[in-house]
């Protein structure tokens, strides 16, 4: 057991205020027996400790070269922006803020390279703008809104060289439309949808003559949705016509599309198989050559001489078009991490990764010069953060290609590398495992080693998204529950840390519901059915043998959304669903004893978690918990307001003290709550 953390480090608040009356009327109407400890010196509501920011980096998530200045999109940070990193002195010198979004995927520049186009990512859609434009002429000027595509997101950007811009996108409830923004004429306007099964376009080019689209569903994949995509859209015809090689059906999506010469170099992000790579005759269309790559992803195209680089999962990739040869890049042992920029720069390429650093690449050697990113003058901010794990004395926070490690005992918090997302996480015995996207399975990391965190257990690259985790005390093995985004379902893995292996049971549920949440008792898993499709089944829960990989038994909720959370509590568990529809299931009974509609605390995902006989929910907006013997709810703290990224969690450490976030700080909450009975 750890120490208290030293108040020095830590600001510790007690509720108060009219947020700790909230709580507090909250707290005493649905548990009587609080109305009589406030005259016995019991704490009159939880305490909350300030941990301080959760993950804080530089985020970033686009790159783009012009000139001799790498202009990179930030990610998950406030204020959302672009920073100019000058290549030939290693520093960042100029940076903008946009109006809009969390997140920046999609950079381009004119011809002139005088205007830099940004494409947003933002929470939901509406008259805002989501497109900007910089005027790296006048930098210190900020970049100005110029319009909203209907998509809600914008994943890439294209410029003509007549200055027209092109835009690409999705998340909203429409199929993708290709959308143009004439500058002369300051509007922006859908040229049309070329495939309504396509849930994603993020890839696009142009010419003065045709723009090409990239599109599939690399999310929200399975059922109906369509696979990869590839139109060319005749600018004088108005006309959209499927070019897409043969060999791209088996993948779910497009991944990348770049003007290079006199072709067109489209790639795809695979799923059951190897990424292609196609370079297609811009003067006849039909005509291409095309390649497999190496790895699930062929991203960011880069030419130097008659070769081309390209990003896969694990590096960078040298493709010869002229022999079609394609070699994985010896690096020297560099981790690139997740590559979000490869642009060729004086015979050398400049990567930017997601871990914050840009390195510079000889591709001739592979030997490299890296920067980071911070140390150069990037700005350092909190993230909106993922999975969380407590124990040890440490809680850790998954970020961006980072975990933070919060010790606390000193209250020093330390960035952990690890690519793409930890998910979600658990600490067992000492040593935190993680349910690692995209596509990376579980990760390992044992403080007392001094080691770096490092993949255990890997699964099929289709089984990509992992969402909650757990662990089984009687066969002592890591549960989690995972998403399949491109094929559509899930599985459920288990990892032994003791004999080292692992097991995967792929759609466990049925062939269309993700595994979205995992509870255990007595040796028992219980799954959580979502559909990330618009219609279909959805909200099952089903008892699991994890050694034997097979049902023993299922129960219909009967909600209208998929579960967001499970958690066990003596002979009930509890199911709480996306949306906050709510039931308990008895399981010696193996049928619902009780349902409620929590929707005014949990108006979107939500994380439960049993501590001391009671079980704790969390939304975006609130932390609650249930009456073990009525159900009923007491807040906990309102408005806490967390800054997820991809749904909300929380986590007890082995003292019984609650971490999640408020706002984009971790916090830890000690509620010592008197349950009826004298518990």
């Amino acid at each position: 057991m750890s120490e208290s953390p030293t108040l020095s480090r830590r600001v510790v608040l007690q509720a108060g205020g009219a947020a700790g009356l909230t709580a507090l009327a909250a707290f005493v109407a649905a548990d009587p027996a609080a109305a009589a400890s406030l005259t016995s010196g019991r704490p009159t509501g939880p305490t909350i400790t300030d941990l301080g920011p959760a993950v804080s980096q530089y985020g970033l998530m686009s790159a783009l070269l012009v000139g001799d200045t790498v202009y990179i999109g930030s990610r998950n940070i406030e204020p959302t922006g672009v920073i100019g990193f000058h290549l030939p002195t290693r520093t960042v010198t100029v940076s903008t803020e946009v109006t809009t979004g969390y997140a920046i995927q999609a950079l381009a520049a004119d011809a002139s390279g005088r205007y830099l186009y940004i494409g947003i990512l933002q929470k939901s859609g509406g008259p805002q703008s989501n497109l900007h434009r910089w005027d790296l002429q006048t930098p210190e000027v900020p970049a100005v809104p110029i319009g909203a595509i209907g998509d809600r997101d914008v994943r890439d950007l294209a410029v003509a060289p007549d200055g027209t811009l092109f835009a690409v996108g999705g998340g909203s409830t429409t199929a993708p439309a290709l959308w143009q923004f004439d500058p002369a004429a300051g509007q922006v306007t859908s040229l049309g949808i070329p495939d309504a099964t396509s849930t994603l376009a993020r890839a696009v080019a142009a010419t003065d003559e045709a723009v090409f689209f990239g599109a599939g569903s690399t999310l929200g994949g399975g059922g109906s949705a369509g696979r990869a995509t590839l139109f060319a859209y005749d600018r004088a015809a108005a006309t959209f016509a499927s070019i897409a090689p043969a060999e791209f059906a088996a993948d779910p999506s497009v991944r990348e599309l770049a003007i290079v010469g006199d072709r067109l170099v489209a790639s795809t992000a695979a799923s059951t198989e190897a990424s292609k790579i196609a370079v297609i005759d811009l003067a006849d269309l039909s005509s291409y050559t095309l390649a497999t790559s190496i790895g699930k992803t062929a991203k960011n195209i880069a030419a130097i001489g008659d070769h081309l680089y390209l990003a896969n999962e694990t590096g960078l990739l040298d493709f010869s078009p002229a022999t079609g040869a394609i070699a994985q890049l010896d690096l020297g042992g560099l981790d690139l991490g997740e590559i979000w920029g490869v642009d060729a720069h004086e015979g050398t390429l400049a990567v930017v990764s997601a871990y914050g650093f840009v390195a510079e690449v000889d591709p001739a050697t592979g030997t490299s010069t890296v920067t980071d990113l911070a140390e150069a003058g990037a700005p350092v901010s909190p993230q909106t953060c993922m999975g969380l794990a407590a124990g040890g004395g440490y809680v850790y926070v998954g970020g961006n290609g980072a975990i933070a490690r919060h010790s606390l005992k000193t209250g020093e918090v330390v960035n952990l590398r690890a690519p793409g997302e930890a998910k979600d996480a658990e600490v067992i015995g000492g040593v935190l495992y993680t349910g690692q996207y995209n596509s990376q399975g579980i990760w390992s990391y044992d403080p007392k080693r001094g080691e770096p965190i490092h993949q255990v257990a890997a699964f099929p690259g289709e089984q990509n998204r992992p969402l909650d985790t757990t662990w089984d005390p009687v066969h002592r093995r890591l549960l989690v529950a995972v998403q399949s985004d491109t094929e559509g379902g899930g599985s459920i893995w288990t990892y032994d840390p003791r004999a080292t292996t692992s097991t995967i049971a792929v759609n466990p549920i049925d062939d269309v519901q993700l595994v979205r949440a995992v509870a255990t008792t007595l040796g028992v898993a219980f799954l959580g059915g979502d559909n990330a499709q618009k219609t279909g089944p959805r909200g099952t829960v089903v008892a699991w043998n994890p050694v034997a990989q097979q049902e023993l038994w299922r129960i219909e909720t009967g909600l209208p959304n998929g579960i967001a959370a499970l958690a066990i509590q003596g002979r009930n568990l509890y199911a709480l669903t996306i949306k906050g529809g709510f039931v308990v299931i008895d399981l010696q009974k193996r049928s619902i004893v009780h349902t409620a509609d929590h929707r005014p605390l949990c108006p979107g995902f939500a994380a439960m978690v049993e501590n001391r006989g009671v079980v704790y929910a969390v939304s975006d907006t609130t932390l609650w918990r249930f009456d073990p013997k009525t159900f009923a709810v007491t807040v906990v703290v309102p408005e806490i307001n967390g800054a997820w990224y991809s749904g909300s969690h929380l986590n007890v450490d082995e003292r019984g003290h609650i971490y999640t976030l408020r706002g984009r700080n971790l916090v830890q909450v000690v509620d010592r709550p008197r349950l009826p009975g004298g518990r």
